[in-house]
């Protein structure tokens, strides 16, 4: 059964850091592609980042230069760190994954809440 699990999600104030974490089982997880979501209340979900299997990546331009997505693929972890947080950040964030020939995601956590105050 294919589970991700997010955690690593809080309240922090505004120029503020996090650091999220998604823990994969269930399948082979240096064979899928992976991504974090995030979706505010009253918005669509939106795409953060995604990452490749060969590590390339691609992010949102509200969060480049602020977020990092890294993998390691012996602990079957994807992280997201988030630094310069903004009240405009404030989400439940998600991390999925898919198959790399495919751009639909399949499989998705339960989701993290991070809440940026100004």
């Amino acid at each position: 059964q294919v589970q991700l699990v997010e955690s690593g999600g809080g309240s922090v104030q505004s120029g503020g850091s996090l650091r999220l974490s998604c823990v994969a089982s269930g399948y082979t997880y240096s064979n899928y592609c992976m991504g974090w979501f995030r979706q505010a209340p009253g918005k669509e979900r939106e795409g953060v980042v995604h990452i490749n299997r060969g590590g390339s990546t691609r992010y949102s331009d509200s969060v480049k230069g602020r977020f990092t997505i890294s993998q390691d693929n012996a602990k079957n972890t994807l992280y997201l760190q988030m630094n310069s947080l903004k009240p405009e950040d404030t989400a439940m964030y998600y991390c999925a994954a898919r198959s790399c020939a495919y751009w639909e995601y399949k499989y998705w956590g339960q989701g993290t809440q991070v809440t940026v105050s100004s």
